[in-house]
């Protein structure tokens, strides 16, 4: 059976809709999944829940400025290594070399071609090493997950999940610390398309924690609120159950 391919995820900053429907259209049909943002800051607060692979920015937007949302994202230590693609209609080199500046992996002017745009990037996913490095991300030493393939490993042994039980570890790890309550992972794993209890995320929980063996407890119960990952393999935290 032929392993399916897995795309990346492109956020689109663009504040005319025709563009941003024609980038949403040619990234979507080269297989990428898209989010579309007509400004720049409720692109930046999805940014806290969502971490995509690539950013399409465009320079001139009507909340902030392409430059200033770019030095914004590269200045965030949990976002900096994030590429930006920026899209503009200035030409001027100064401000190319200012998005450079401020942190831009590539520029492309409008009007512009789209299997140009489109081989931009593709450059710039590989220049980033998304496809090979960007897709494994180690938890702690000796655990790692790899997006590539949907496979968890421990010690480079390959841990035998299901698929629910990778999706919760995938949710947990966008935002390690951060407290996830039982609704938030149900409609991670099904959205409105199942109807199940709250408890169906603890038995998951405590099957994932039986087969992580030395590295269940990185996945820790905050009681009243919800299930974290952690990255260090200290001592709980007083609230953890």
């Amino acid at each position: 059976m032929e392993e399916k391919k897995v795309n990346a995820s492109v956020f689109i900053v663009e504040d005319d809709e025709d563009i941003l429907g024609l980038l949403q259209l040619k990234l979507e049909g080269a297989g990428h999944r898209t989010r579309c943002f007509l400004r720049a800051r409720p692109m930046l607060e999805q940014l806290r829940d969502e971490t995509p692979d690539l950013i399409v920015l465009d320079l001139m937007l009507p909340d902030m400025d392409g430059l200033e949302a770019c030095r914004v994202i590269k200045s965030d230590p949990d976002w900096k290594r994030i590429p930006i693609l920026m899209l503009t209609a200035r030409a001027d080199i100064e401000d190319r070399v200012r998005g450079l500046e401020y942190g831009a992996d590539d520029y492309v002017t409008k009007p512009f071609d789209t299997k140009e745009l489109l081989a931009r990037v593709k450059a710039v996913l590989r220049r980033s090493g998304w496809e090979s490095t960007r897709n494994v991300l180690t938890i702690v030493p000796g655990f790692r997950l790899d997006f590539n393939t949907y496979e968890a490993y421990i010690h480079d042994k390959r841990v035998d999940l299901t698929l629910t039980e990778f999706k919760i570890l995938q949710l947990l790890s966008k935002r390690p610390g951060w407290v996830y309550n039982r609704n938030q992972i149900l409609d991670h794993l099904w959205g409105t398309d199942k109807i199940v209890i709250e408890r169906t995320v603890d038995v998951h929980i405590r099957n994932l924690r039986e087969k992580l063996g030395e590295f269940a407890e990185l996945i820790r119960n905050v009681r009243g609120l919800g299930y974290k990952l952690s990255t260090t393999r200290d001592a709980k935290d007083e609230n953890d159950a």
